[in-house]
């Protein structure tokens, strides 16, 4: 698991992930949820614009994680 710091109380999932590097562009993110890759704290992922906060967990294709960590 990687943990990624943000400096703001909550982030967009899209935004997230290309801070994270994780995706070059946020219609990657938009094709991941179609395709149900994305997985926010173990549920499926629906919306690329989620707001995530302190805590939450981001899993793609079952192999890279991610975790928001506030700085």
């Amino acid at each position: 698991m990687t943990d990624i710091e943000i400096h703001t109380d909550t982030i967009q999932l899209d935004q997230f992930l290309k801070l994270a590097g994780a995706v070059p562009s946020g219609g990657m993110v938009k094709e991941l949820i179609a395709a149900g890759a994305i997985l926010r704290n173990g549920e499926r992922e629906t919306a690329r614009r989620r707001k995530l906060i302190h805590g939450d967990v981001i899993t793609i294709d079952g192999t890279d994680t991610y975790r928001v960590m506030r700085a």
